[in-house]
């Protein structure tokens, strides 16, 4: 889920097939059109105000329920859905052979919880050296009372990113929109479409 939500890493430096919403015609991208789009299991559908590019998840071997887009490439912005991933499942595809585990999302689990679960994600997945939480607050998510987590996080690469996380636990699923970028630029030119997405996001 996010370059993040992730896969690996030489393959989202590799993979860039659009630059700045223009196409450039390289494999494991499709261009997502600013109009109502279903995501990730087909559960969750958003509107972005301009066009973005959606990742394979064959490439990036993201689990039914998660999905990410992109506009300049992985290692710069990703937003990253999750459209009711239900008890007991993992937001990674991962093995019982894995040195390190991902905790599985849980029902009953707290906003700070889900934030702790998400920062593992980027620990175990993203390779995150330092993750520092700005703020956790409630914000209304798909009619449901839901929360934003804020966030900073410092890679294996050495760049700083930032992050915000909006989501919901409705009917025992976890709903949820989560923008990571580049902490220089990119996360404050992305931010107002992150917004949009958010705002505009409907449950089937």
């Amino acid at each position: 889920m996010v370059r993040r939500l992730l896969p690996l890493l030489g393959l989202a430096v590799a993979g860039c097939a659009d630059v700045g919403g223009q196409s450039i015609g390289l494999t494991g991208y499709a261009l997502v059109r600013a109009r109502p789009t279903r995501v990730a299991g087909g559960d969750l559908t958003v509107t972005p105000p301009r066009e973005w590019n959606r990742q394979n998840a064959r490439i990036f071997d993201d689990v039914r329920h998660v999905e990410d887009w992109t506009l300049n490439g992985p290692v710069l912005d990703t937003i990253s859905f999750v459209d009711g991933l239900r008890n007991d499942k993992s937001l990674v595809r991962q093995y019982r052979s894995d040195d390190r585990q991902v905790p599985r999302f849980r029902s009953s689990m707290t906003a700070p919880e889900i934030a702790a679960m998400l920062e593992s994600l980027f620990r175990v997945r993203a390779g995150t050296v330092d993750f520092r939480t700005t703020a956790l607050t409630p914000r209304p998510f798909l009619g449901a009372d839901g929360f934003q987590l804020d966030f900073d996080h410092l890679d294996g690469d050495e760049v700083w990113r930032r992050g915000r996380a909006v989501g919901a636990v409705i009917d025992g699923r976890l709903w949820l929109v989560m923008l990571d970028a580049a902490r220089a630029h990119y996360y404050a030119a992305e931010l107002p479409d992150f917004e949009a997405i958010t705002t505009s996001a409907r449950r089937r």
